[in-house]
């Protein structure tokens, strides 16, 4: 949306908005804003707005804490849930600099157009579209499922039709557009996909997709969750991240024949396969992230293929300009700013380096013996393990800062270590996630 301040302080004098939320993400990918009144708007665009940094993990210390929220004028949104009587309020995601003016290092918004600007040196735009489920509960204090639906059915049996359409109304009056939804496999579960976008709008969308199912959840009585996984012995909650290449304003994922994948997209893939165990510390960020994988079309194995859904990446049927990968590991719960960054320095790693791409598997993994499946390399099976890899990567060391790294090291290795010393595991995971996610 190309829109400046000056059109923005018009919008909100002419539209008699009371409030401006300033938004910005901490590393881990929560959501934070201030709210401020339309006096204080102007000076938001140029002085920026200052807030006490050290309050979250991987920004500032107490002696020097001041950072700055500059609101970025193309993220622009009503909040619909938040409109009354006495006058509407919008949101802004803001950049985030220190006081002289320079860019904080440790803003995920700040690393990913950084990304952005890597591919475009290379005449190449990275295109991100999201396919997100989530499970509705009865209440925040219970497990029980708001239904007992099953993939793709319809109402009766799924209740959750109705907060679908919501959630999806509400996204559309913010000017994100969704594709489709639909029920999916476990009680209650539901599924939300969008079209592809630019990896910095995409990353916004997402975001604000998961806070319009919280509160659209929420205004029902009801509890969404995007816990990894909820519910033992049920389907776990995803995120496909469906990834294209553009040049130019064309997709350029296969030759111009249309008879085989490009050379530099095959390359792009195998960056990724090569750099995702050492990444899935950020694709995968929980302890209860680790029980998706090896069942219910959650990967377990760094493989590809085309449209076979058990493996990590796969390529969709789809033509022109919707042709694609997919990557299937990842989990709602990451922060997608540095998942994003993540994977685009590792594609380009790959296309810099011309890595061939490994042969497809075709096997069904969910199924295929040990003995068929020992050649591949596997992905993280706990938390830990993600944590010592990531922590011995020099490219992750190369992509994130160093304060931004250690402290989210040192808070996931916490994570893991009551999760691990706990004598009721299930219970921990409860308390520590579940009414965060």
């Amino acid at each position: 949306m190309n829109i400046t301040k000056n059109e923005i302080i018009n919008f909100v004098s002419e539209n008699d908005i009371k409030f401006i939320r300033l938004a910005f993400c901490d590393i881990f990918g929560t959501q934070k804003n201030i709210s401020i009144t339309p006096r204080a708007l102007k000076k938001a665009f140029e002085e920026g707005i200052s807030f006490d940094a050290s309050a979250f993990a991987g920004f500032m210390k107490v002696e020097a804490s001041d950072l700055l929220l500059f609101p970025d004028p193309s993220t622009l949104s009503v909040l619909p849930w938040r409109s009354f009587s006495e006058g509407d309020v919008i949101r802004l995601y803001c950049n985030i600099k220190y006081p002289n003016g320079m860019p904080f290092e440790g803003d995920g918004r700040y690393l990913l157009q950084n990304a952005v600007k890597e591919a475009r040196k290379q005449n190449l735009t990275c295109m991100f579209g999201t396919e997100c489920e989530f499970y509705l509960f009865e209440d925040a204090s219970t497990l029980i499922p708001y239904d007992n639906a099953g993939y793709f059915d319809v109402a009766p049996l799924d209740k959750g039709e109705n907060v679908r359409r919501q959630i999806c109304i509400t996204l559309e009056e913010m000017g994100i557009h969704p594709e489709s939804s639909h029920h999916e496999q476990g009680p209650g579960q539901n599924e939300i996909d969008f079209k592809y976008a630019d990896a910095l709008e995409a990353a916004d969308n997402f975001i604000t997709f998961k806070a319009v199912v919280k509160n659209i959840a929420a205004s029902n009585g009801l509890f969404a969750s995007f816990l990894p996984k909820p519910l033992s012995g049920k389907p776990g909650n995803g995120v496909h991240i469906n990834l294209s290449l553009f040049r130019d304003g064309e997709n350029i994922f296969q030759t111009q024949t249309g008879t085989k994948h490009s050379a530099i997209c095959e390359s792009f893939i195998a960056g990724i396969l090569y750099r995702v165990r050492e990444i899935s510390l950020f694709l995968n960020t929980l302890t209860n992230s680790y029980a998706r994988f090896g069942e219910f079309e959650a990967p377990k194995y760094v493989t590809w293929s085309h449209q076979n859904r058990s493996q990590l990446i796969r390529i969709p049927h789809a033509k022109k300009e919707m042709q694609r990968m997919e990557l299937r590991s990842p989990d709602p719960c990451f922060n997608p700013y540095l998942a994003f960054t993540l994977l685009i320095y590792a594609g380009l790693e790959g296309i810099s380096k011309q890595s061939p791409l490994p042969k497809p598997c075709n096997l069904n993994l969910f199924s295929a013996s040990h003995e068929d499946t020992k050649e591949y390399e596997i992905l993280p099976q706990t938390l830990n393990e993600a944590i010592m890899l990531a922590k011995n990567s020099n490219f992750v060391k190369s992509i994130v800062p160093e304060r931004t790294l250690k402290s989210y090291l040192a808070v996931k290795q916490r994570e893991w270590e009551t999760f691990f010393s706990s004598s009721d595991r299930n219970k921990i995971e409860y308390d520590m996630y579940f009414q965060r996610y």
